[in-house]
């Protein structure tokens, strides 16, 4: 980076390492992850998730191949879960929670199979057997085929989101969010198992948001009925929705912005056309409205469709994506204007987000930057974090743990982390 001010590698290793700290206790009894407290003790009261089991099975990996003491048997300890207790050996899938028990969750989100705690499955698979965890390469081929049968949908190219526990109704509502971090488990699993066809559903999947960027100015709409037809309304009435919050989720068009990219950089002469400038104009759509939008830093949670903000929290990892974006475009364009954003937004995360006295980052602040928790209470999980510490030191491709291990292992493959 250009700028003086930004992070060095240093810091960024020693801050990778210090969120790694934060979160060792993070394996449940049951097997899988715990959600955190805000010291980082784990919330056995709590279900346990199977989208932040996969997250932490990925940011531990990640963790093994930095070399980092215990963290190859965190990583493990989180696997078991997903090869045990949030699988459903009776019907195939994943639960998207689990009790204390080890029931499956009544509800929404509980017993049901969801698009976008799947993909994370797969990422963590992709990511375990880059690290060359026990049980990686069963899980990630698991996952792959549950994906492939049930979410992946050959015809348009696009993704359905939820599933009954049985797999014999999907439900209507599909959604940006999941499809978002399918292309990102896409550009992993065609990394790591070497099958191009996983690198071309993740394009086929990119134009859905290459075309809505065109048609709605950068305001990413997020919600969709069965035939895909946009939701502009969905949640109006309660617009904090930590999942589906009503109106464009600055966030999400600052990650697209760099997964674009990431795109872009894998599938290189194959890639769609378009993703330079449509990652440009998410980025500067999502400045423009999001960043310092009611008088004070950070970036607001969500606006509405003329860009004012509705949701004025801070969330901790629209800042992470925000730097990570930055990194990329500065990478591909070389434009000094990118890393001029990418050390502001450092300054305000170690300002208002780092937490040097609990550990970890403060997962949600208010509109004037005071730590709260009314969306996402304690620090659930390490993901958003983690990555933005190490996405700016690698490639945009190969995908982040592919990345990380040559960069480790290959001398001259990539700057190895400080």
């Amino acid at each position: 980076m250009s700028d003086p001010s930004a992070p060095g590698d240093a810091w960024l290793d020693a801050e990778c390492r210090r969120l790694l700290d934060f979160g060792r206790r993070v394996v449940h009894p049951l097997g899988g992850a715990a959600w955190l407290g805000d010291d980082g003790s784990p919330d056995l009261d709590r279900p346990v998730h199977t989208w932040i089991t996969s997250r932490m099975v990925h940011v531990y990996a990640l963790g093994s191949l930095l070399g980092v003491e215990g963290c190859a048997q965190i990583a493990s300890g989180a696997l078991e879960g997903l090869r045990t207790t949030l699988r459903d050996a009776e019907h195939g899938g994943w639960f998207g929670a689990v009790g204390p028990d080890g029931d499956p969750v009544a509800g929404p989100g509980g017993a049901s199979k969801s698009c976008y705690a799947h993909a994370f499955v797969m990422l963590a698979g992709s990511t375990a057997v880059v690290a060359g965890l026990p049980g990686g390469e069963d899980v990630l081929a698991d996952a792959a085929d549950v994906f492939e049968r049930r979410f992946w949908d050959e015809g348009p190219g696009r993704v359905v989101d939820e599933w009954d526990r049985a797999w014999t109704d999907a439900l209507p509502y599909r959604g940006l969010n999941s499809t978002m971090h399918a292309v990102e488990a896409m550009l992993a699993v065609g990394d790591v198992t070497g099958d191009a066809v996983w690198h071309r559903r993740a394009g086929r999947l990119a134009g859905l948001a290459l075309d809505l960027a065109a048609a709605h100015d950068g305001r990413l709409p997020e919600h969709f009925r069965a035939d895909w037809s946009v939701d502009l309304e969905l949640n109006r009435d309660r617009p904090d929705d930590p999942f589906k919050p009503y109106g464009a989720t600055v966030g999400h068009a600052l990650e697209w912005s760099r997964l674009l990219l990431h795109l872009e950089a894998t599938l290189g002469p194959a890639a769609p056309a378009g993703l330079v400038d449509t990652a440009r104009l998410l980025f500067e759509r999502a400045v423009a409205d999001g960043w310092h939008a009611d008088g004070a830093p950070g970036f607001v949670y969500t606006t509405d469709w003329e860009g004012r903000p509705v949701v004025r929290q801070r969330m901790h990892w629209v800042a992470a994506e925000a730097v990570a974006a930055a990194a990329a475009l500065h990478r591909r364009t070389g434009e000094s204007g990118y890393a001029d954003c990418y050390g502001r937004w450092w300054a305000y995360a170690a300002q208002y987000l780092v937490d040097l006295e609990q550990g970890s980052w403060h997962h949600e602040l208010d509109a004037a930057n005071r730590p709260q928790a009314s969306v996402w209470p304690g620090k659930p999980d390490l993901y958003h974090a983690v990555q933005a510490t190490l996405l700016p030191r690698l490639p945009l491709a190969p995908s982040l743990a592919s990345g990380l291990a040559a960069a480790v292992r290959v001398p001259g493959a990539a700057a190895p982390p400080a």
